[in-house]
C-alpha cells in the first residue's frame, strides 16, 4: 500500500524560498514515478514536476528554472525546492506516484496522492 506524506508548506514572501518533503512507502525498486502537483481553489490540478526512477527530471513551464525535484532514496523521500517564489506559486502542492507503465502524457496515470501540503506566497 502506497502512502505519500507532505510537509514543508507554509508562508513565505515573493522572491523567497520553501523546501517540500514527501515521505513515501514507495519502493524505489518498484520503478514509480513520483511527481509535484499543485492546485488552487477553482482551478484544475496542475503538474509542477516529476523524477522518473533513473533520476530524470522534467518540469511544468511556469517553474522551470525556479523549482527542483529531488529524491533520497535511502529515506525514501520526495523533495521540491522552490526558490524564487512568486505570488503565482500560492497553491496546495500534492506529492504522488505512478506505478511504471506507458501514459499518454506526462502528468497523466498518478494514482497515489497525498494529503497536500498549503503554499502561500506573499
Amino acid at each position: 500500500h502506497v502512502q505519500l506524506v507532505e510537509s514543508g508548506g507554509g508562508s513565505a514572501q515573493a522572491g523567497g524560498s520553501l523546501r517540500l518533503s514527501c515521505a513515501t512507502t514507495v519502493d524505489r525498486d518498484h520503478s514509480y514515478c513520483m511527481a509535484w502537483f499543485r492546485q488552487t481553489p477553482g482551478k484544475e490540478r496542475e503538474g509542477v514536476a516529476t523524477i522518473d526512477p533513473d533520476g530524470t527530471t522534467r518540469y511544468a513551464g511556469p517553474v522551470k528554472g525556479r523549482f527542483t525535484i529531488s529524491q533520497d532514496n535511502a529515506k525514501n523521500t520526495l523533495y521540491l525546492d522552490m526558490n524564487p517564489l512568486k505570488f503565482e506559486d500560492t497553491a496546495m502542492y500534492y506529492c504522488a506516484a505512478r506505478p511504471p507503465g506507458t501514459y499518454p502524457h506526462l502528468w497523466f496515470g498518478y494514482d497515489h496522492w497525498g494529503q497536500g501540503t498549503q503554499v502561500t506566497v506573499s
